[in-house]
């Protein structure tokens, strides 16, 4: 894949030297937490600031995924931007990338994803944590914004495949939430319809343990627009839900 800059983004990089791969390459930060060691490579995450604005520089070696498509595996990385480009196609509210290239470094497969930060929102986890806490109001908001980002989401022909609570992002508006996504990496077609779309969303509610099947209908009903088919899907995603948790 060919190195990419976001236009909004070139000036303020180049005037700090960080335009290219090698130079976010050998920046030495902190991680934000442990790097991950799997697919035989490694793949790690620090916060940059310049000039007040905050990126997370996303970097890894050798950490490889492989589809029929790519046998020999690509970067994590290449998928999960193309997939950040195809969110943005769509109109998708999602991260945003701001630079992306991949080289060859001591015989490995290497990538550098920079990406900015969701300052002023919170995931939704953050605000599960004291749902209890919530005014009526905001638990309502919160809700409806989750259920119009999954059938926005939907409606494009996208399964997200990891929407759980730690990948919708947040932010209060005094209109109401704005909802985006993350993680974006194993994002698929939605080939299956229904079944896809009770697969993609039973995860979210099964995390989401502070909701109440009141909620869950609030949820649903933002998601289907269409009230007389909350019982049947509150239904399919409710035994779904029980045979998951019967696995365990």
């Amino acid at each position: 894949m060919i190195d990419y800059i976001a236009e909004q983004d070139r000036a303020l990089l180049e005037r700090h030297g960080l335009a290219s791969f090698e130079a976010l390459w050998a920046l030495q930060l902190e991680p934000v937490d442990e790097p991950n060691t799997e697919r035989g490579g490694w793949s790690s995450v620090c916060r940059l600031e310049l000039d007040g604005v905050a990126y997370y520089l996303k970097r890894q070696s050798g950490y490889l995924t492989r589809s029929l498509l790519r046998p020999a595996g690509e970067p994590t990385f290449a998928r999960e931007i193309r997939t950040i480009f195809r969110y943005a196609k769509l109109g998708i509210p999602a991260l945003q990338a701001a630079f992306y290239a991949e080289r060859p470094v001591d015989g490995e497969r290497c990538a550098v994803l920079l990406t900015r930060a969701l300052d002023g929102w919170q995931d939704l986890d953050n605000w599960l944590v004291r749902w209890s806490q919530l005014a009526s109001g905001q638990r309502e908001a919160i809700l409806n914004a989750c259920g119009q980002l999954a059938r926005r989401l939907h409606q494009a022909g996208q399964m997200h495949g990891c929407f759980y609570p730690k990948h919708i992002f947040l932010q209060e508006h005094t209109d109401g939430f704005a909802a985006c996504l993350i993680d974006l990496e194993k994002t698929r077609p939605l080939l299956l319809g229904r079944r896809d779309r009770i697969k993609d969303i039973e995860p979210l509610l099964r995390r989401a343990l502070e909701w109440s099947p009141a909620d869950v209908r609030v949820f649903l009903n933002a998601y289907l627009q269409d009230e007389r088919a909350v019982d049947d899907w509150a239904a399919r995603l409710g035994a779904r839900r029980k045979h998951k948790e019967s696995r365990r």
